[in-house]
């Protein structure tokens, strides 16, 4: 394999300082400046200015004051712009492409379905945006005499906290909502991916959002975060769910409205009437997408005893085909995790296991002659469901497999989780597969497939349950979650008080008298 190249021949240096001269630092100089490395090579990228907590108020003042200008452009200018947005990463994703791996170290398919999410996002966005944003005609309270309206206001600044494994997806798909919904955007990346957040900034603004109403600060996560919360009017949060716990916490404090997408320990479910070579190509794409830095990666594989030894050794045989490169082609399957303290974290987890009994039946260990921070897709068995390979989420390439007696059993260890994000099901009968996914306590259930047809399904809700979080991204639900609802009831005639002639007690006889006849009454009760 010829080495990697340190950096991408379409990222040369000067564009990156170009690329910090868009962050918001607020007035003078930064706490301090962080070297970030690329994965491939474990060689210096750039130093990443980390702003103080004073920059998050400066940017929250600066959005608060053009905000209301960007709302008061119709739906279908904003709608415009973001479907612009998409066009724009459209036309630059070879350049995207780049910058996404040599920050995050995935391979190039990884960080095309990045690409693909945000096209796909900002298209189903602009084409639904007069439907979701348009106000809701309810049942009101006396039929012909009541109007009832809901209406959908933003909610001011929508401060967004990024990670780093999805630095596209994971920050401009969660804008484009906030954006078409009419709020300004202030945008806390992960230091690691910081350059991709202000190339992004650039396709935006482009695009046409005002520059004060899509803004990108980078810094430190503890020294930003209690910032966004403070001042933004809405937070949307990805990431660990220990960190998620802390911004609810500050959240809670503020009163300020929160939505966390936090961490998962996903299940897959291998029935035995199901294809095992698709069940077994599914699974491997569904434990080892990203190098398992999916916060919807599988972790633990159930497969039925009937088809257990010919889908584990498929399941191997899969595994063990994929290939591990840094080039900036779509040729090696898998990728680098994103440093070495992360490697050295998934390793421990690894080791951990093995020395309490588990069996490594493919992988388990570093690649240093693909790159410092590689390692390979490793399938453990015989594993004590209290170890944390087992029951936590490793963010790593790894998952546990187990044979299971049956249905019932399957579901039962599907269901033996903290946490409740994404789920896997592999029947033969659709129909089977799709009560099996019912019975799962999961915000998203895919039945035969990994991740992406429910993913990829952007007019439907994703989330999680549990210690996976709250609130949803995607769809209707994505939409409203950055506006504040109104309900404004109008009554014709006379209001809805007792007249001061008519005594009490007829008129506790009149309400008795409707309230009997009112399943003939259309539209009550609302």
């Amino acid at each position: 394999m010829s080495p990697t190249p340190a950096r991408p021949d379409r990222w040369p240096g000067a564009a990156v300082e170009e690329l910090l001269g868009g962050a918001t630092l607020g007035a003078g100089e930064p706490d301090e400046t962080v070297r970030t490395r690329a994965p491939y090579t474990g060689e210096p990228i750039t130093g990443i200015p980390c702003a103080p907590p004073a920059a998050i108020e400066a940017a929250v003042e600066r959005a608060r004051a053009a905000q209301p200008a960007w709302a008061d452009r119709t739906v279908a200018e904003r709608a415009s712009v973001v479907a612009d947005v998409g066009e724009a990463v459209r036309k630059d994703d070879r350049a995207l492409l780049d910058l996404v791996q040599y920050e995050t170290g995935k391979s190039r398919w990884d960080a095309f379905e990045e690409v693909l999410d945000v096209v796909a996002t900002a298209d189903h966005y602009a084409t639904n945006a007069a439907h979701y944003a348009r106000p809701d005609r309810r049942a009101g309270a006396i039929p012909g005499l009541t109007k009832t309206v809901v209406h959908h206001h933003p909610h001011g600044v929508v401060g967004l906290i990024a990670p780093w494994n999805y630095p596209l997806t994971l920050a401009v798909s969660d804008a484009l909502p906030a954006l078409l919904a009419g709020n300004a955007v202030v945008l806390k990346p992960a230091l690691e991916t910081t350059l991709t957040a202000l190339r992004l900034r650039e396709l935006v603004l482009d695009a046409g959002v005002p520059p004060a109403c899509f803004q990108v600060v980078p810094g430190r996560g503890p020294d930003l975060g209690p910032a966004v919360v403070e001042h933004c009017d809405y937070v949307g949060f990805t990431g660990s769910t220990a960190a998620g716990r802390e911004v609810a916490a500050a959240a809670g404090e503020a009163l300020t409205p929160v939505s966390l997408e936090l961490g998962g320990n996903n299940p897959l479910v291998v029935l035995p009437e199901a294809d095992v070579e698709r069940a077994a190509m599914g699974a491997v794409r569904a434990c080892f997408a990203n190098a398992g830095q999916l916060c919807i990666a599988t972790e633990r594989v159930y497969a039925h005893e009937a088809v257990f030894e010919e889908f584990r050794e498929a399941f191997l045989a899969a595994t063990e085909r994929l290939t591990l490169g840094g080039t900036y082609d779509f040729g090696p399957d898998v990728g680098s995790l994103i440093s070495a303290s992360h490697r050295d974290e998934v390793e421990e987890t690894i080791e951990a296991a093995r020395e309490a009994g588990a069996t490594v039946l493919a992988g388990g260990r570093r690649r240093e002659d693909v790159g410092p921070w590689f390692y390979e897709p490793t399938v453990l068995t015989d594993v004590d469901p209290d170890l944390a390979v087992a029951c936590e989420e490793t963010f790593g390439p790894v998952a546990t497999l187990q044979a299971v007696p049956d249905e019932e059993t399957a579901v039962e260890r599907a269901n033996d989780t903290d946490y409740g994000l994404h789920a896997s099901v592999w029947a033969g009968d659709a129909a089977r597969g799709e009560a099996v996914a019912g019975r799962i306590d999961a915000g998203t259930v895919c039945v035969n497939d990994a991740y992406v047809a429910a993913w990829g399904s952007i007019g439907a809700p994703m989330g999680g349950r549990d210690d996976s979080g709250i609130g949803r991204r995607h769809g209707r639900e994505g939409f409203e979650t950055y506006t504040e609802s109104q309900t404004v009831a109008t009554q014709r005639c006379h209001p809805l008080v007792r007249p001061d002639w008519l005594p009490t007690r007829l008129a506790a006889g009149g309400v008795r008298a409707a309230l009997r006849v009112r399943q003939w009454l259309p539209g009550w009760p609302p």
